[in-house]
């Protein structure tokens, strides 16, 4: 797995299209409101969008998507200061990528994990395990991290 922190983005990101395509190549997105209720809504969506896929996605990698889903989620309202986050799906012949987009421009920074349960640290860490890649990309209104779960 490869951590890349760069300041554009290697394909400018529009959020696009439906998700309703059953193939490698399909791309969905969903705009979510910076709050508690976003990362059970980005779940939900993204298990739509992981069962449309063909091939299919084996369950080991479905749960992988789900946890890298979630804690992507989670992190932009928790940590960054805007009122909403992008989550973006596309599927790759190998892969799918997880993206999300929000509007605070600071990178994600791991700490050290809290087993009392109040402060966290397991995510960051969690997604950068989970992925064959993880990037950063300081966009103009934010950033966007991206992991890319293998197939």
């Amino acid at each position: 797995m490869e951590d890349d922190y760069s300041s554009t983005m290697s394909a400018a990101r529009t959020v696009t299209g439906t998700g309703e395509s059953d193939e490698a190549g399909a791309s969905w997105s969903l705009v979510l409101p910076a709050r508690s209720a976003a990362a059970p809504e980005a779940r939900r969506a993204a298990r739509r969008f992981v069962r449309r896929l063909a091939p299919r996605v084996v369950d080991r990698v479905a749960q992988d998507i789900d946890l890298v889903v979630t804690e992507l989620v989670t992190n932009a309202v928790r940590h960054a200061r805007g009122a909403t986050c992008t989550l973006i799906l596309d599927a790759r012949p190998d892969a799918v990528e997880v993206t999300v987009v929000d509007e605070d421009p600071t990178p994600p920074r791991p700490h050290a994990p809290d087993f009392s349960g109040c402060l966290g640290g397991f995510g960051w860490p969690m997604v950068r395990r989970l992925a064959r890649q993880v990037t950063v990309a300081l966009i103009p209104d934010g950033k966007a991290v991206c992991a890319l779960v293998p197939r």
